[in-house]
């Protein structure tokens, strides 16, 4: 299942309308909680759309916890109806996250992920982590972009969370990031040095399985953000 936080604005439209005939269709029959959807094709015909339409509307509507698909059995209403009604209208009034909500949302969840990496990492975790703080200081040390391998570095400590809904959303807010982000080259080698120091120093925080350091680490290093 493909969901993006950044959809281009014609097919969030599309959505939109498919998702608000969706509601319509189930407030028109008076559904409840476990009852089952029209098939895509009823539907698709129904409200003369493409199937994919159909799909994808299903398939953020299953993200968000409304809907839910059954092995055999189609599609069901996983909701009462007053949450279900009161969801969907929240949904398609969302707008287009900018940049700086992206970034201020991954900073408040990474100082949560940190302090739970730090308590639950493992050896192996541990040595995850150490290999993508590698990967980061040779495409820095090299003056290559290492936003990549920055990424990665911070996904790896979200896995050692132990928390999937953390780590689920790094993943969500991640891909718009790197779209958006305007790289700037770090080329002095203070510079250099600085950036692999935070790094490191967020790395034997973990490894040191220091809380209260991990987290300090972690504000050092968004600090300039």
């Amino acid at each position: 299942m493909k969901i993006s936080l950044i959809d281009k604005n014609e097919n969030r439209l599309v959505q939109n309308v498919v998702i608000c005939k969706i509601r319509d269709l189930i407030n028109a029959k008076s559904l409840e909680r476990g009852d089952k959807l029209p098939s895509e094709r009823i539907m698709s015909e129904k409200f003369d759309v493409k199937r994919n339409h159909i799909r994808e509307a299903i398939r953020r509507l299953e993200f968000y916890g409304v809907l839910k698909s059954m092995s055999q059995s189609g599609t069901i209403l996983a909701i009462g109806l007053t949450g279900f009604n009161g969801i969907v209208n929240e949904i398609v009034s969302l707008d287009t996250p900018s940049f700086d909500e992206l970034v201020e949302t991954r900073i408040s969840l990474e100082l949560k992920i940190v302090c739970l990496a730090s308590e639950r990492r493992t050896e192996d975790d541990l040595r995850k982590i150490k290999e993508a703080l590698n990967a980061f200081k040779e495409k820095i040390t090299e003056g290559k972009d290492y936003l990549e391998e920055d990424l990665l570095f911070h996904l790896a400590i979200a896995k050692a969370s132990k928390n999937s809904t953390m780590l689920t959303l790094m993943l969500l807010i991640t891909p718009p990031i790197l779209a958006t982000y305007e790289w700037e080259t770090v080329c002095e080698g203070d510079k250099v040095a600085s950036e692999i120091k935070k790094h490191e120093d967020i790395y034997l925080a973990i490894k040191a399985k220091d809380i209260k350091l991990s987290r300090e680490m972690m504000e050092a290093h968004f600090f300039r953000i």
